[in-house]
């Protein structure tokens, strides 16, 4: 009989150097520079910051940098 407690999952999956606890991979277009990437990681972080820094919204405050830089 199967047991599925009885095999173990890894809750941190190591991407690029940086750690996902969610089990999900990050992926990184190879098609962004890595310039816009740190802008977009900037913008993302200055807009987290105005909301006040509540968690939770992170992919959000990503895709709406990305889209303004991407504007530019």
């Amino acid at each position: 009989m199967f047991d599925p407690k009885s095999q173990k999952r890894s809750k941190e999956t190591v991407v690029g150097g940086e750690k996902s606890t969610s089990g999900k991979l990050a992926i990184v277009a190879d098609t962004v520079p890595a310039q816009e990437t740190a802008q977009i990681r900037a913008r993302a972080y200055e807009l987290y910051e105005k909301r006040g820094c509540e968690p939770g919204l992170d992919q959000q405050d990503w895709l709406r940098a990305e889209s303004e830089i991407q504007k530019r």
